[in-house]
């Protein structure tokens, strides 16, 4: 396998930043949209793994647009949210999709038994 450096054809590609970890932003008042991003980009919020993630736009340019931007406040109060209070307990909440990842693992390897049975069958019948 051969690296950037080592390969010719990939001297013209720059690296890329986005496998380094973010450090969070201190939490401070007076919160800006950036301060949150950064905290989400860091894993503080326990959304994502802690590295650069661009985006098309930063975060909050939407509401910027449209004429609400969100204040200090409703900043700062979103990022206690998403940092210590949605964590609390310690525990992550999972999704639909984790509570039954069992389940539908049963569901396919039945699924695949039955084909299996209804192959092997279909063949000792002839």
């Amino acid at each position: 396998m051969s690296t950037r450096s080592d390969n010719p054809h990939h001297a013209d590609i720059p690296p890329t930043h986005t496998v380094k970890p973010v450090d969070a932003p201190p939490l401070t008042e007076r919160s800006t949209t950036a301060q949150l991003k950064g905290d989400i980009d860091s894993g503080r919020t326990g959304d994502k793994n802690a590295v650069f993630d661009p985006g098309l736009s930063p975060l909050g340019t939407d509401d910027e647009a449209g004429g609400t931007p969100p204040t200090p406040e409703q900043v700062d109060l979103a990022r206690h949210q998403e940092s210590s209070v949605r964590w609390k307990d310690g525990t992550e909440k999972d999704s639909y999709a984790h509570r039954n990842s069992h389940k539908v693992l049963y569901a396919y390897v039945g699924f695949i038994g039955l084909v299996l049975v209804l192959f092997i069958g279909a063949f000792s019948i002839f």
